[in-house]
């Protein structure tokens, strides 16, 4: 009867101290807050009015500290299980050879790692957050391009 007990007491101290270790929701965006958007010669206008839109610059650009805490931070998310060791390419693409799909500008590769993209970029905005996913776009633009690439461009 006392090792029941004694289970029982051990079960509660453990589903109280994990139920302490949870985080409190995020708190949600401002409702008039606009979205990080980036305009793109292919979007289409209804009544040719665009949305507002802005052209976000990384407040972190060239921080090599940020960059380093980019790099553990695409490690620890599992970037490498696709994108390769040093973002070198595997599954999906080298993200450190200049060559982007959807653009390399500050706005095009945070809009890339926040919202995703098809065929297999998870959109991690809702992860991370605005200042994570600036660390990671310090980190891949911090990343030296090879004078030797493995393989050529299709696109003029």
């Amino acid at each position: 009867m006392s090792g029941s007990w004694l289970r029982r007491a051990i079960m509660l101290v453990g589903l109280a101290a994990l139920a302490a270790c949870q985080r409190p929701p995020p708190a949600p965006a401002p409702a008039d807050a606009a979205p990080p958007a980036v305009r793109y010669v292919d979007h289409v206008a209804a009544g040719e009015v665009l949305p507002p839109g802005a052209t976000p610059q990384n407040p972190h650009r060239g921080d090599a500290a940020v960059a380093r805490n980019g790099a553990l931070l695409f490690n620890s998310m599992n970037c490498d299980g696709c994108h390769g060791t040093d973002a070198s390419g595997w599954v999906g693409p080298a993200l450190g050879d200049g060559r982007w799909r959807y653009g390399g500008s500050d706005a095009e590769i945070f809009a890339s790692i926040y919202y995703g993209r098809p065929k297999g970029m998870p959109a991690f905005g809702g992860t991370l957050g605005p200042e994570g996913i600036w660390t990671l776009v310090t980190y891949l633009q911090s990343l030296p391009v090879p004078k030797d690439e493995a393989t050529e461009s299709w696109e003029p």
